[in-house]
């Protein structure tokens, strides 16, 4: 009996994250594999070794979404990404700050 079964593997990083192919990113994402080999030369996402994470994959449609509806280029829409996560962090910061004031002059 021959065997033409294809097992997909789960494949997971040493931080506990799902691993994805680009072949299986590329399928999640609707896009394509040299898609996301230019956005990974470019820096705009971080392959572990020939993998990407989860969070990489959101960030690509994240790209996708803001080049097609605000016209910016693939490298213009990471900005703004990274710029929302920074200051969604400097709000937290400044939030946890406050808290100890409130804390303090209790």
């Amino acid at each position: 009996m021959s065997s033409n079964l294809s097992l997909s593997c789960v494949v997971w990083s040493e931080t506990g994250d799902r691993l994805y192919s680009f072949e299986q990113a590329a399928y999640l994402t609707q896009t394509s594999v040299l898609l996301l080999e230019r956005f990974a030369r470019l820096g705009l996402i971080e392959p572990v070794g020939i993998m990407l994470r989860r969070q990489d994959l959101f960030r690509v449609v994240q790209i996708q979404r803001l080049h097609h509806d605000l016209n910016l280029n693939w490298a213009g829409a990471a900005m703004v990404l990274d710029m929302v996560t920074e200051i969604a962090q400097l709000k937290a910061q400044l939030r946890a700050y406050r808290g100890e004031l409130q804390i303090r002059n209790l």
